[in-house]
């Protein structure tokens, strides 16, 4: 299963493109840029998407077979353009039938025509036309709206702004011609209407969305320009140009951002398995060993208490059961070789456990021989025994079975190798487990384990980036549709993929955890369990996020793909998971991300008018950015101010975007505070700050979706 999509551009039937930048030199050595698609092939490279060129033979189902997108870029005859000179501009009957069963089955199509379009011999007519376009001989002629004076080159702005168009406001069409809409017939049977969430406002005809339009002052006047529409499960996107994207046009107006988002939006999201990877020829075998060990745990866990112990009336039964636990875990070790010594001590924990009479379980032997983090290699798996609570589930020392996976591919490995070190942390993904997972934790920490003492220091935590993948777009999804919010297409794309929303978290995890140890007043990130009041965790966790935002920015300008991600990521879950996820009681992530939608809210960067939520993409970099400034001002201030003083400043700087509870002692300030440091703690109402009336509704309406994310497998 890949997380970007693959674009096959065709070069075998005579187009007069070609992303190879070193054809277009030959075939238009004097000007190779009016042959070359090289520069949008690139920037599609640069998104991390894979780029290949079809330069011989027919689009056979079994070439298109492995793609998500085909592009036909203006193919001609000889007298008209200089080509690519590889076969015949007329697709045959047979490869017709290929790209539209491509399409159907969820493929994307993206085809650029040009104007005076029955002069060059090809026949994209016909191909257009089983999705119900056309294209008309002309060439469009617009002398007010002209670049460049030219009145062929016809400027257009988007029939609507948003989705599929976000961060579009003009482009350019050089020597056009203009698309039509079958009012009946294949389009109106088989194409669905491009949905809100992509390419919602433009005028729609008969399924199709009008992206661009002719003017009303130019001939002709009011005509499509370009379209995009659902044709079965795929996606098409028809220009009536194809310099648009050429090398130098490319950097016109906004040519560059509507190139990525019609691809973007066009790509087919491989469902898991599409890549055809090879089946773990074991795997049949470890699942069947973790089974009965995960129902030999199972029966055990209800006979203990909250400590973990067992009382005097259940041990007959838990000697029993925990002997064969023992037996399991043996009976699955060989499928771990790597995991020997700590799978062996895991036997060994238990057999003293049973032997010291089942009282509260040391697992520290086991825990000192376990280390994920020196074994972060891709897809390594490791079976984990230990009687532990779980963060965010179930409080309890109960013994646990978790079957993991490791998640680290090459291109994290060689992140971290190059300045994003955390040498402990540990992304890792669920195989299986027994119920203590069956909850909202997401993290395997070895601080849960129940030990006589803790080790000095950890070196390890693991988080499940499956499971907050997955529950992030469950709720993401349910918001944006509630709220009616106009996705563009990566952001849309983000919550379809679940393969490419897991690696974006592990690219977010990675950056966030180690912010915590950087930067001015580094906090423990389990300070919440000190002595402080819960928005000062909000604000660590919040600032982490800031910076996380902020590095994947860098790295998006170095060509990380992901991190373009990690922005919408961070963004959404802020915005809509963070702030209606768990109780009011010390929430401090949903205070976080109630201060992160009010300074957006406040900058007008985010809007909730006409119950409709917008977001001026343009401007989040910059506010998210604005935002990290007063957090961290607020931490390089404090080096020098007492722990109340800072503890103070915190307050005021969350109370100036978040109204505090009315009733609060602390908003009534300083005279009002108890002098003893834990009083003032104590003071700390349980809901300091409330939701507010945007997000009463919003929780609401997303209860039962935040409930349903409870023991979420991906």
């Amino acid at each position: 299963m890949h997380a970007f999509p693959r674009v096959l551009f065709d070069e075998a039937h005579s187009e007069s493109w070609t992303v190879r930048r070193e054809v277009a030199e030959a075939i238009n050595p004097a000007h190779p840029d009016d042959n070359s698609y090289a520069r949008a092939a690139g920037l599609l490279r640069h998104l991390g998407y894979a780029v290949a060129a079809h330069t011989s033979g027919a689009l056979r189902p079994e070439v298109l077979a492995e793609q998500d997108v085909l592009v036909i870029a203006h193919p001609s005859g000889e007298r008209w353009e200089r080509t690519t000179g590889q076969g015949s501009p007329v697709f045959t009957t047979e490869e017709l039938d290929a790209v539209c069963s491509f399409v159907a089955a969820g493929g994307g199509l993206v085809v650029l025509a040009e104007e005076e379009q029955d002069k060059y011999g090809n026949n994209l007519g016909a191909l257009l036309a089983r999705f119900g376009v056309g294209v008309e001989h002309t060439t469009v002629r617009d002398p007010k709206h002209a670049h460049r004076d030219v009145a062929t080159w016809v400027l257009a702005e988007p029939a609507a702004p948003g989705g599929l168009l976000a961060g579009v406001e003009r482009a350019c069409f050089y020597r056009s011609g203009t698309l039509t809409v079958a009012g009946s017939g294949t389009l109106a049977a088989t194409a669905q209407d491009v949905p809100a969430a992509t390419a919602d406002g433009g005028a729609s005809q008969a399924g199709a969305t009008v992206l661009f339009a002719t003017s009303d002052d130019a001939d002709p006047a009011g005509a499509p320009l370009a379209l995009a529409l659902r044709y079965g499960e795929g996606r098409v996107a028809v220009f009536a140009d194809s310099d648009l994207f050429g090398d130098d046009s490319i950097d016109d107006h906004d040519h560059r951002t509507l190139w990525g988002n019609v691809v973007t939006w066009a790509a087919r999201v491989a469902e898991p398995g599409a890549d055809g990877s090879e089946r773990d020829e074991t795997r049949e075998g470890k699942a069947a060993a973790f089974g009965r060990l995960k129902g030999a745990v199972e029966e055990l866990r209800p006979l203990q208490v909250k400590d973990g112990s067992v009382p005097e009336e259940s041990k007959d039964r838990a000697r029993e059961l925990v002997g064969a636990i023992a037996e399991c875990v043996g009976e699955i070790s060989p499928y771990f070789p790597h995991d020997a010594f700590y799978l062996q001590a895991v036997q060994d924990d238990l057999a003293k456990w049973a032997a010291q009479g089942l009282g509260v379980p040391d697992f520290l032997d086991s825990l000192d021989l376990f280390h994920p983090d020196t074994q972060r290699e891709d897809g390594l798996e490791h079976v984990v025994v230990f009687p532990m609570y779980t963060q965010n589930g179930n409080p309890d020392r109960n013994l646990e079975a978790v079957w993991i996976r490791t998640i680290w591919p090459g291109w994290l490995a060689g992140l971290e190798a190059d300045g994003y070190d955390n040498p402990m942390f540990v992304p890792i993904a669920f195989e299986d487990f027994t119920s203590g997972y069956d909850t909202h934790s997401a993290v395997l920490f070895p601080e849960t384990v129940a030990v006589r003492s803790a080790p000095e220091r950890f070196t390890w935590g693991g988080i499940f980036a499956d499971r907050e993948a997955a529950r992030f777009r469950r709720v993401s999804r349910a918001a944006t549709e509630i709220l009616r919010l106009d996705l563009p297409p990566d952001a849309a794309r983000l919550l379809e993929s679940q393969r490419l929303a897991q690696d974006t978290f592990v690219l977010w995890d990675l950056v966030h955890d180690r912010t915590h140890s950087h930067g001015d007043l580094p906090f423990d990130p389990f300070m919440i369990k000190q002595r402080m009041p819960y928005w000062l965790y909000a604000l660590e966790e919040l600032r982490c996020d800031l910076t996380a935002f902020g590095e994947a920015v860098k790295l998006e300008a170095r060509g990380v793909p992901y991190a373009r991600y990690v922005r919408l990521a961070i963004l959404f879950d802020r915005l809509f998971r963070f702030p209606v996820t768990g109780r009011r009681v010390r929430n401090y992530d949903g205070l976080g991300g109630q201060l992160f939608f009010a300074y957006l809210h406040r900058n007008d960067i985010v809007r909730w008018t006409d119950n409709r939520l917008t977001i001026d993409w343009e401007r989040v970099t910059d506010g998210v950015a604005d935002l990290r400034g007063e957090v961290e001002k607020l931490y390089r201030d404090s080096i020098d101010r007492s722990k109340l003083a800072h503890w103070l400043a915190a307050y005021e700087l969350v109370s100036a975007y978040v109204p505090p509870h009315p009733a609060s002692t602390w908003a009534r300030g300083i005279p009002a505070l108890p002098e003893e440091q834990k009083a003032k703690v104590d003071a700390v109402l349980a809901d300091e700050f409330p939701l507010s009336m945007f997000y009463e509704a919003l929780s609401r309406k997303l209860a039962d979706v935040v409930e349903s994310t409870e023991g979420l497998r991906a």
